[in-house]
């Protein structure tokens, strides 16, 4: 755990038993205690104990704040809800009913994970309709002590919200600006199906930039700044990917085959501007292979 500003930390879920993957957000004040994105259920343990060691329990939260409802950000909700009836969880309203009936979610990530669900993931339990609080964007909500402002920002996941912390500058950003490891000098663009739009992400991030945030949250896995230079050049690499993996379509392989020709050059890019270890933990961390298939489908529906 450490704190990233005034009664606000960050907690390293330890997802699967491996560090700096899947980072959810204390939030501490007056009016109670808020976790940004808990996480998914397999990591439950992880995040019950920490909450412990900041002298907190399930039952001492009173809201949760959904960037999206992918299972590595939003996985572990329910279960926290059934054991604290009081937690409000914010989300987006495209997001929320299938966070009240998951069935859709479930069988699409079932598409993507296989016989791997859930040993990665765990149980994702509904959220009764009553918790929910539907969000579209421009809201001004509080939560953890303090004023929240909510900017919706698709184009990774169509029910995407970005939080700001007026109090401290802030930006919760989910999956919407990448993927960072502890601010190291690359940066992966998450692009798995069903929801990649290249457009619309890239308005998303102007709304970031417009807000002026001294920091952004990531997710996955460090808080990054200066906004602006982390900001484009994850525009200038999803760009370079999403062209990469156009190149792939008008080959000859199968989709198995582009998708691994589109990971092996990823990764010899990766290896030219970090170490192999952390090279191979972005690959793995990312999924390169759901990379490309998230980017391919954006082509496929553009006829491309």
């Amino acid at each position: 755990m450490d704190t990233v500003a005034s009664n606000t930390i960050r907690i390293d879920v330890e997802h699967r038993g491996n560090q700096q993957v899947i980072a959810a957000c204390l939030l501490t004040g007056e009016s109670g205690a808020a976790i940004v994105d808990p996480g998914p259920a397999s990591a439950l343990p992880v995040l019950k104990r920490k909450l412990a060691q900041c002298g907190l329990s399930v039952a001492d939260l009173n809201a949760i704040l959904l960037t999206h409802i992918h299972l590595d950000h939003a996985g572990a909700t329910g279960t926290l809800v059934a054991e604290n009836p009081r937690i409000g969880v914010f989300v987006h309203e495209r997001g929320a009913p299938h966070m009240a009936q998951p069935d859709k979610l479930l069988a699409s990530a079932q598409r993507l994970y296989g016989e791997e669900m859930d040993r990665l993931w765990g149980e994702f339990r509904a959220v009764p309709a009553e918790n929910l609080n539907i969000l579209k964007g421009g809201e001004r909500i509080r939560a953890g002590g303090r004023a929240i402002e909510v900017e919706y920002t698709p184009g990774h996941a169509s029910h995407h919200v970005t939080y700001f912390d007026s109090s401290n500058g802030l930006a919760f950003v989910g999956d919407t600006a990448g993927i960072r490891i502890s601010n190291r000098k690359y940066i992966v663009p998450p692009t798995p199906p069903p929801d990649i739009d290249l457009e619309t992400w890239g308005k998303s991030l102007d709304r970031i930039l417009s807000r002026k945030p001294s920091k952004l949250f990531l997710t996955h896995f460090s808080t990054a700044e200066p906004v602006e230079v982390h900001l484009a050049e994850l525009r200038e690499r999803l760009a370079r990917w999403a062209e990469m993996v156009r190149e792939t379509l008008s080959g000859g392989a199968d989709d198995a085959g582009r998708a691994s020709q589109f990971a092996q050059n990823v990764l010899t890019e990766m290896r030219g501007q970090l170490s192999e270890q952390d090279a191979t933990r972005y690959a793995k961390g990312a999924g390169l292979d759901l990379c490309w298939a998230g980017l391919a489908r954006y082509w496929r529906k553009r006829g491309t």
